[in-house]
């Protein structure tokens, strides 16, 4: 029952969280990987809508939405063991209510497990978001327009296990990230709750709580999202060194800057999609409580 539910409220939320902020996302892709292309947010869209169409807002949409229906189905999932795990390493019983802090490093473990299955989607994803430009610098000479087609180019380029290209990166992305989006979402609840119990909390306060918790998260990690996003898309092109030697390339030949390009669509889209995702999984959380409690 409870994997059921929390499956559909992934399936609502991503579903939300993918066509309202998949333009920002897309956007954020694009100036990671070619930032000298693009002097801003604005920028980004004019020449993308110019260049390729309204269309081009949603390229990579299909990964998207199996990527972030997965990783929240998964972390969600996890979240729950994990903090029973974290209950057991404190030594206090299944029932007690763990601290901000304990909440976040339960958060941080099952964001693990959720890599496993993001890693592959969102490489598709990011190569699709990032095909025009690659056509544009010369990298590659023809692009590949649709999921099939990626999904094809990497089994005959790399096997099975090219699909894991940037996994270092998504785990030092997430497994850290998590902790700060999830510590930002508990700490904002009990600043709103003052004193009361947070599950009395009402939509708005849950809904800037998710999007504080989201902030949180791209603030803490975004440098090793845009190599991560560098890795996965320029790796079309031919090999790609690894974390590190993409972190110190960049560095030192566009400075520390090149770390935070398309920070600002991120941060948009961050606030809005985890606010919605968050409100979702608390009422179904109190609805799946509610059944089980009836049998």
């Amino acid at each position: 029952l409870s994997a059921t539910l929390l499956t559909s409220t992934a399936c609502l939320g991503g579903t939300a969280c993918v066509v309202t902020g998949q333009p920002f996302d897309t956007a954020k892709v694009k100036m990671q990987t070619f930032p000298n292309m693009y002097k801003g947010l604005v920028d980004c869209f004019v020449k993308t809508y110019k260049q390729v169409g309204f269309r081009g807002f949603y390229k990579g949409t299909t990964p998207a939405l199996v990527a972030n229906i997965a990783e929240n189905s998964v972390l969600f999932m996890c979240y729950g063991f994990c903090q029973q795990i974290v209950r057991r390493i404190v030594g206090v019983d299944r029932k007690t209510k763990l601290s901000d802090l304990q909440n976040a490093a339960a958060g941080s473990f099952a964001s693990a497990f959720a890599t496993l299955v993001l890693c592959p989607t969102e490489l598709v994803k990011c190569r699709l978001q990032a095909m025009h430009e690659m056509q544009l610098s010369g990298k590659i000479i023809q692009g590949h327009n649709t999921v099939w087609s990626v999904v094809k180019g990497v089994i005959q380029k790399d096997g099975p296990l090219g699909f894991y290209r940037g996994l270092s990166s998504t785990l030092l992305r997430e497994v850290p990230g998590y902790f700060f989006f999830f510590g930002g979402y508990e700490l904002s609840r009990t600043f709103f709750a003052s004193g009361r119990s947070k599950d009395e909390l009402g939509p708005i306060p849950l809904l800037l709580s998710g999007g504080f918790g989201g902030s949180c998260l791209w603030i803490a990690v975004y440098p090793v999202d845009c190599v991560k996003s560098r890795i996965q898309v320029l790796s079309m092109a031919g090999k790609q060194a690894g974390f590190m030697g993409t972190f110190v390339t960049v560095v030192r030949t566009e400075g520390v800057l090149a770390l935070y390009s398309g920070l600002t669509p991120t941060m948009i889209r961050a606030f809005v999609a985890n606010g919605a995702l968050f409100l979702a999984y608390e009422y179904s959380r109190k609805l799946m409580m509610k059944q089980i409690d009836s049998y």
